[in-house]
């Protein structure tokens, strides 16, 4: 069983013949570290599962570009605005590692509710952990401090200090490198 099978009979508790289905339409592709995966201004016509590496989502702005999330192994992506509502995504989303992903086309995944009706359940519970996800990031963005938010996200995701730019992770948490790297200074490790 695939890592994706895997992950998909975890959360919907399908058949192992759904789940067989359901990974079928979905297609091995690679990116290379450095390489895009989507570019702003485009329509993101993929879901994809993050078999192996690192993805990172941002935007620019008019003086900078903000990192809206760092996608890792074991996780769903997409830009849901883009994908679900085929509009122009604002996000370029860039491999930070050689990253080995499933996707599914946009035409493929409208026939997953067909092949397994409950896929429209996992559909929902993807877009609910979504938006649970937004509202975790805005909430510790207005109530936690610049080091809580650092210590959270260390102890949540440890890795992420070794593997990805700091200035990338600092954008993500909403402050500055220059914040970040005090506070890192400050912490003991």
């Amino acid at each position: 069983m695939t890592e994706l099978q895997k992950y998909i009979h975890q959360q919907l508790s399908i058949s192992p013949t759904d789940c067989q289905k359901v990974s079928e339409l979905f297609r091995m592709e690679a990116v290379q570290k450095g390489d895009y995966f989507l570019q702003s201004g485009k329509y993101c016509n993929k879901l994809t599962f993050i078999q192996d590496g690192i993805l990172r989502i941002y935007t620019n702005m008019e003086d900078k570009e903000v990192t809206q999330w760092i996608a890792t192994k074991g996780y769903f992506l997409t830009d849901v605005h883009s994908f679900l509502y085929r509009y122009p995504s604002r996000f370029t989303m860039q491999a930070l590692t050689d990253t080995a992903l499933y996707t599914i086309d946009y035409e493929e995944y409208l026939l997953l509710g067909k092949l397994v009706p409950k896929w429209n359940e996992f559909e929902k519970m993807f877009i609910g952990k979504c938006f649970v996800m937004l509202e975790n990031r805005v909430l510790d963005l207005i109530s936690l401090s610049s080091e809580k938010r650092y210590e959270k996200l260390l102890t949540q995701q440890p890795e992420l200090f070794e593997q990805v730019p700091l200035q990338y992770l600092a954008s993500m948490l909403g402050m500055t490198p220059e914040t970040f790297s005090r506070i890192r200074k400050k912490l003991p490790s």
